[in-house]
This record gives structure tokens, C-alpha cells and sequence, in this order.
């Protein structure tokens, strides 16, 4: 699945460089591959090495915000050092449902974000508090709610959203799940 995915993009380049970044990786799990109904019958998974050589097209001043589940997070650390961010900050996504787990039954996941160089959080009216309650649905599908609010807080900002399944106003997407806007590259 991961040659299926990758093929669709290699060798192509960049054409230009983003201020806010909104990435949901396709993480792939130990058990991804092993089991009916499994990650991979959703969509192709990709290995964190791959991940971190995606070229992504960040500006010198730029913000990312980084879906991660709780057994991915330092995976989720280590991408974004290896595109270039410092961690901030995270916000929680409450699902109102408790999901499957190993340690515990998922109810949540996270929303990393990182900076690089210069980039000033959202105007201190806007802010909102850490956890975002909104009921999970379809497999993996992130709250809109999220996406249309990093846009108002950032409406003059070059968007892009990797990873995207599906187009949003102000946004550029780029992923194997809608039409890309972009070609990206890995190293």
C-alpha cells in the first residue's frame, strides 16, 4: 500500500511555500497490515521514515498543526523536527466516543503544533480552550470545525492541508484521497 501511495507523487516539485500547514499523516500501526478490517482496507499507510522525507513546502515563518493518536506521538515529534518545526503546544480532540485501545479505549486524539522560525499564536480574543469536543465520524475523519477555524484565525495566510481528503475554501490540498493542488517531493 505504501508504493501505491508514494507512486502517486514522486518526482514531481514544488511550486510554492505555505505559512500554516495542517497535516493528518496516514500513520502505519504494528497491526495495520495483520488484521481484517484493518487501517490499510482505509486507505494506504505510509512508514514514519517516509513521512519525515516528505519535502513539505513550509515558509521560513510558519506554523504546523499535526494530527497524532496517542501511541503515534513521539513518531509525530520526531516529523515535525524533521520538517523543520519546534513543538508548542496541543490541542485535545474529544470524540465523545470511547474507541479501542491497548492501555486504554481511545477517546481522543491530539493536534500538535509546531513553529518555524517566527510565527505569533492566534490573536488572544480568538483563542479557544485546549480541548475540542465534537463526535468522531467516519473512520479517521479530523472535525471540519478545526480546519475552517485555523482558517478564520489565519484568513490572509498561504493554506495548505497534507494529507487532505477533501477541498475547503482558502486551502490548497495535497493527498491521494483528493485532486492535489500542489506536487510535492520527497527526499
Amino acid at each position: 500500500m505504501e508504493e501505491r501511495f508514494s507512486r502517486n507523487y514522486r518526482d514531481t516539485l514544488i511550486v510554492k511555500e505555505y505559512d500554516v500547514i495542517l497535516a493528518d499523516p496516514p500513520w502505519r500501526y504494528d497491526f495495520s497490515k495483520s488484521k481484517i478490517g484493518s487501517i490499510e482496507a482505509h486507505y494506504p499507510t505510509m512508514a514514519l521514515e517516509d513521512i519525515c522525507r516528505l519535502c513539505v513546502p513550509a515558509a521560513p515563518n510558519s506554523v504546523l498543526y499535526l494530527w497524532a493518536t496517542n501511541p503515534k506521538l513521539v513518531e509525530a515529534l520526531t516529523v515535525m523536527d524533521a520538517w523543520g518545526f519546534k513543538y508548542r503546544t496541543n490541542l485535545v480532540w474529544d470524540k465523545e466516543w470511547a474507541g479501542l485501545g491497548y492501555w486504554f479505549r481511545g477517546q481522543h486524539e491530539l493536534l500538535l503544533v509546531g513553529v518555524k522560525g517566527k510565527f505569533s499564536p492566534p490573536n488572544k480574543y480568538k483563542r479557544i480552550p485546549s480541548v475540542w469536543r465534537e463526535r468522531k465520524g467516519k473512520h479517521s475523519v479530523k472535525p471540519k470545525g478545526i480546519r475552517k477555524l485555523i482558517g478564520e484565525w489565519f484568513p490572509d495566510a498561504r493554506k495548505l492541508e497534507l494529507f487532505a481528503r477533501d477541498k475547503a475554501p482558502g486551502w490548497d490540498v495535497w493527498g491521494s484521497d483528493v485532486e492535489s493542488d500542489v506536487n510535492l517531493e520527497f527526499r
